[in-house]
């Protein structure tokens, strides 16, 4: 029983760590390396680490399929809002530059909006599949 303890303990230490280097590279990855995607990876594993360590069904209790499934949706309309608020503002869709007063400043509003679309929906997508085959038992593959 003790190894399930230590599992435990180092498991509350690494997932704070685990989200905060998610979200830094979610904000950093305009600047360098990284992005929405990889953040979302970085994301979902620290959901991934908490399933393996204390069960499917306890961290499906932390993050409901409710949420994962308006994450998938709301992470695509903050992407294809990005365009839609491009177009409106007259130019074409994803170009970013009437977002602000100038279009440097612009660019890096449209780049930062898309890329935590993308890094909600991977984040999502990349739980609900974990979920989707953790959560079959034994007895589903029988059938």
């Amino acid at each position: 029983m003790i190894h399930h303890l230590i599992l435990r303990v180092v498991a509350k230490l690494l997932i704070p760590y685990i989200l905060l280097f998610g979200l830094y590279v979610q904000f950093h990855g305009d600047f360098g390396p990284g992005g929405g995607f990889q953040a979302g990876v970085i994301f979902a594993s620290a959901f991934v680490l908490y399933a393996l360590i204390y069960g499917v069904e306890k961290a499906r209790q932390v993050i409901p399929d409710a949420v994962l499934r308006v994450g998938i949706g709301l992470g695509v309309l903050i992407y294809g809002g990005t365009g839609v608020v491009s177009l409106l503002l007259g130019a074409n869709y994803l170009d970013y530059s009437p977002l602000a007063h100038d279009a440097p400043h612009g660019q890096h509003i449209g780049i930062f909006a898309v890329e935590l679309g993308v890094g909600i929906t991977v984040a999502s997508v990349m739980a609900t599949i974990f979920f989707q085959f953790a959560g079959r038992s034994e007895r589903d593959e029988e059938d």
